[in-house]
């Protein structure tokens, strides 16, 4: 996991990272949990997100926790999942509350990729994580490299809208130039809290007016259906 992997305009933004004590430390525990431990996503999807979604093209950022730790789900995209592989429950949620808040049918599949090629950047706090134990890889090093991630968002001219579900991705509130850019928050879809304000908090419909007020394109939320991926 070096600078080569990312090969669009990331690759400078985040270059000097690659060579910090953190990085390396995170190198060298990834290296022996992949060689160990069922890990996901794959070593090659780790940072999906980055090459479908060119810095110059981020307007959006959905920030989740860390990857799904079932089988087969995990892609590098927060949220998303292939689109032969079942939705899961928070993703379920999601869907629903695009249909409370946009009107739009439930889709009949998790891949999210349209969004991405939107500039809608799918973004864990941590990027990877071992199979069936969420959360174990969290404090390893990911939220620094998340951190700059938002740094580098910060510098941007136009306006980024950040959708902050949960209070893992929450935490990054502070990281954020909101002389700038905007925050939409609510808790995390998951069937555990979704109750607790995810449902009714219209994050797809907020998100497009605060584009279209900043005179940016706004993003298309309805996806493709599965035929067009398999």
């Amino acid at each position: 996991m070096n600078k080569q992997i990312l090969q669009n305009d990331w690759a400078e933004l985040l270059s000097d990272e690659f060579n910090k004590p953190y990085y390396i430390e995170l190198c060298e525990f990834l290296k022996k949990e992949y060689a160990k431990h069922t890990i996901y996503p794959e070593m090659g999807h780790v940072f999906n997100a980055f090459h479908h979604t060119p810095f110059h093209r981020v307007k959006v950022v959905i920030l989740g926790q860390d990857p799904y730790h079932g089988p087969n789900q995990a892609h590098g995209f927060s949220f998303s999942v292939k689109p032969e592989v079942k939705v899961p429950p928070s993703l379920r949620n999601i869907f629903k509350e695009l249909k409370s808040d946009l009107g739009y049918p439930i889709p009949d599949h998790g891949y999210l990729i349209s969004w991405a090629k939107q500039g809608v950047l799918l973004l864990n706090t941590v990027l990877t994580v071992r199979a069936g134990q969420a959360h174990s890889h969290k404090g390893k090093g990911w939220e620094y490299f998340t951190d700059q991630v938002i740094g580098s968002l910060n510098k941007k001219t136009e306006p980024v809208v950040y959708i902050l579900w949960g209070s893992a991705a929450q935490k990054k509130v502070a990281l954020i130039d909101t002389t700038k850019h905007f925050i939409i928050q609510a808790p995390h879809p998951s069937p555990l809290s979704a109750y607790r304000g995810f449902f009714g908090s219209s994050p797809f419909s907020q998100t497009n007016r605060l584009l279209r007020e900043s005179a940016l394109d706004e993003v298309d939320w309805l996806l493709p259906s599965k035929n067009k991926y398999v």
